[in-house]
């Protein structure tokens, strides 16, 4: 995903232009780039799944108001930013940057344009860091003799670079666990009803080279209880204060599965999918997508006509449940009481004070 400036041959320069992004829809038959121009253009884009994934929807989100802000009258750019924000409810990371970059208005098309690179660029650093800090905690939780033998990892949807810039979340701990040697197997699971697993995960782990088999989603339990999984890695959409985690529907009867088999269980996230003004999973609104989807697969009808179906596209996994949540900044532990809002400096702040957040960085290096 990128900005492609219209009066420049540099990608980087500012000033009208476009945005450009993979139409994940078409994937994995087709690799097809979609030109977006207009508010109306992104806002369909979003709603019907061809930019997904909470850190790619904050980059698109901002990109949506830098092109408002340089397509249409100023008095028109707050209900078009507003529209943008409104395409995924559940998702915080769209709301959130959507909102930065409306806050930079004033200063012009310019600065919204940089501020959403800027969060384009966050996410790329983001990535890599919550890459290291997953693959450390699974090592430090499971020990030598798995990590010795090879980890078999779990995981649903999609969270790798389709839904991010680059590398992505709980797919990218897999990738990093592969990258060191230790990846004995992965298991995306194929995440009915759109099949963001078997569609976009499995395609992303054939081109990264790594073993992998799919199962269909009810196989997940009956999985793990062979004993050949060691962990579990999702992603999320919003995570409350207090650790309860909204993800792609399914995530929850992982998580309750896992527990069962005494298989840690990981949500994997930038701090600025943490919603600290969201009390618990309770106040977390899910978005239902409609019968279409679930009576037909990919156009083909597989329901009696007129079948109507409820089709939530997320659930909430209680934080309880949840080993820990692996961000670009801290491991949280909410099983142990640990909450995602502990080591905020105030409500309006996305993460570790600072100082503390720079110690972590700095730590990563050496």
């Amino acid at each position: 995903m990128d900005w492609v400036s219209d009066d420049s041959a540099d990608s980087e320069a500012a000033g009208p232009g476009h945005i450009r992004l993979l139409d994940q829809t078409a994937l994995p038959t087709a690799e097809k780039v979609l030109e977006i121009r207009t508010v109306d253009d992104l806002v369909d884009a979003i709603s019907r799944l061809a930019v997904r994934g909470a850190p790619a929807l904050g980059v698109a989100g901002a990109l949506g108001v830098a092109l408002a802000a340089y397509s249409l009258p100023a008095d028109d750019v707050p209900a078009a930013a507003q529209k943008v924000r409104d395409a995924r409810p559940t998702a915080v990371n769209l709301a959130w940057a959507v909102d930065q970059a409306v806050a930079a208005l004033p200063q012009g098309p310019d600065a919204v344009l940089a501020l959403a690179r800027q969060i384009r660029d966050d996410d790329i650093a983001s990535s890599q860091a919550i890459a290291r800090r997953g693959a450390d905690e699974l090592y430090t939780t499971l020990g030598p003799d798995a990590q010795r033998d090879g980890l078999g990892l779990m995981t649903i949807c999609n969270t790798g670079s389709l839904a991010a810039v680059e590398r992505g979340t709980a797919l990218a701990v897999i990738e990093e666990v592969l990258h060191d040697g230790h990846l004995q197997r992965a298991y995306p699971l194929e995440t009915r009803p759109l099949l963001q697993g078997s569609r976009l995960t499995a395609w992303e782990l054939q081109q990264m080279g790594a073993p992998f088999d799919l199962l269909v989603d009810s196989a997940a339990a009956s999985t793990m209880r062979r004993g050949i999984v060691d962990a579990v890695l999702t992603g999320a959409d919003r995570i409350a204060a207090n650790g309860d985690t909204a993800n792609k529907i399914g995530t929850l009867a992982l998580a309750i599965a896992a527990k069962y088999a005494g298989i840690p269980f990981y949500i994997v996230a930038p701090e600025s999918t943490i919603d600290v003004q969201t009390a618990t999973g309770e106040d977390i609104e899910i978005e239902d997508r409609g019968s279409a989807e679930v009576t037909a697969i990919q156009g083909v009808q597989t329901a009696p006509q007129s079948t109507t179906a409820l089709n939530p596209a997320f659930d909430v996994t209680p934080a309880e449940l949840i080993t820990g949540i692996i961000t670009d900044r801290r491991v949280i532990h909410p099983a142990a009481g640990e909450r995602p809002d502990d080591a905020l400096e105030s409500p309006n702040h996305r993460g570790e004070p600072a100082e503390a957040a720079e110690a972590v960085h700095e730590g990563a290096k050496t």
